[in-house]
């Protein structure tokens, strides 16, 4: 042990239609009962964080926040983006009227119930879901894209402090912009080259994309297990970097499962030995079908992190409150040992 605690960070990209419209135009087509079954599996999830006392970053799309469509009208960027791909843009029409006409483009009632969590932290997904790596970025339509996101949040009475890029597409260029915008934490990519930021179109090359996968099962990359003194600091923003995509049930591959499961809890255990951070992230609508499989799977790791936690003092932990560990480091790493202590002596008088 380094002295300091490991800690499980969780991140979701709580996103639905906005994230994948231009994969599946209009009303989410066969991915429809994805997204939709997103709105059932978000209770479940909140109920699952709260029994083994789990932080987590709900990284939101601003767009998410509107209870009509003119209110949604009314908070949009000054500065629109003008990519070169139209259907990267997400102001070229907004159908359905409220929540209950249109529960894939907006999402308050489970905003306000995350809000609402014990440990959870709602962050930034931008608010137009705003990709940096696409042609026709602009950094000024990038600013006004995170300006509007907070002014949205605050209307809510929150203050996001963590931003997740959507597609992963962190440009560092832009993290003076992400810095003035108010965050302290952004997520970074995990290591190795099937991971690296890059623009839709080199993301979707085959070779990649059956690479991502393979690491999903696979040590290709490692461990992917951060240490607190390693992660970067730029523009007081803390580089939080992932370690693996909790990918979702798949019929196809069910067989794989295991390995899968031993990767994830391999990285979990490491992180809590080696006092580093593991970084899991997904979206909710990956859970959105087989959902039973998806929670069960889930529940097995936090039993993982649970042990964990009993025997090597390890922290969960929101994106923000890493953050504020990697900027303040000791303290408040000591703060979380001494309550993990405090909490199995606890436990243990109790049984």
């Amino acid at each position: 042990m380094t002295g300091q605690p490991g800690a499980l960070v969780i991140s979701l990209d709580f996103e639905l239609l906005w994230g994948v419209r231009d994969i599946y135009p209009g009303d989410g087509g066969v991915y429809r009962r994805n997204l939709l079954g997103a709105r059932t599996a978000i209770p479940k999830l909140l109920d699952l964080f709260a029994e083994y006392e789990i932080a987590a970053t709900w990284a939101t799309v601003g767009l998410l926040f509107a209870r009509d469509r003119a209110e949604a009208v009314s908070l949009w960027p000054e500065v629109l983006p003008r990519f070169d791909d139209p259907a990267l843009d997400p102001y070229d029409g907004i159908t359905g009227e409220d929540e209950a006409g249109d529960p894939l483009r907006y999402a308050p009632s489970l905003i306000e119930m995350i809000a609402a969590a014990p440990r959870q932290d709602l962050g930034s997904h931008t608010f137009g879901h705003y990709y940096p790596l696409e042609p026709g970025h602009d950094p000024e339509a990038f600013r006004s894209d995170l300006v509007a996101a907070v002014k949205t949040a605050e209307k809510f009475g929150v203050r996001p402090r963590s931003l997740v890029i959507p597609r992963n597409q962190l440009n560092r260029a832009d993290l003076e912009v992400i810095a003035e915008a108010g965050f302290t934490s952004v997520r970074d990519n995990a290591r190795g080259r099937f991971h690296r930021a890059c623009s839709n179109a080199e993301f979707r090359v085959a070779r990649e994309r059956l690479g991502r996968i393979a690491d999903a099962y696979l040590p290709l990359t490692g461990r992917q297990v951060a240490k607190w003194d390693e992660i970067p600091v730029v523009e007081g923003v803390a580089l939080l970097p992932a370690s693996h995509f909790l990918r979702p049930h798949s019929h196809q591959l069910r067989h794989l499962e295991p390995m899968k499961f031993k990767r994830l809890s391999d990285s979990i255990r490491a992180a809590a030995m080696s006092g580093g951070v593991c970084h899991l992230w997904w979206h909710p609508h990956n859970f959105g079908v087989d959902q039973e499989e998806n929670l069960a799977f889930l529940r097995r790791l936090f039993e993982v992190y649970r042990n964990c936690r009993a025997r090597h003092g390890m922290v969960s932990m929101s994106m923000a409150e890493a953050a504020q560990a990697v900027v303040a480091a000791q303290p408040l790493l000591r703060a979380f040992q001494t309550s993990s202590a405090g909490q199995r002596r606890a436990q243990s008088a109790v049984t």
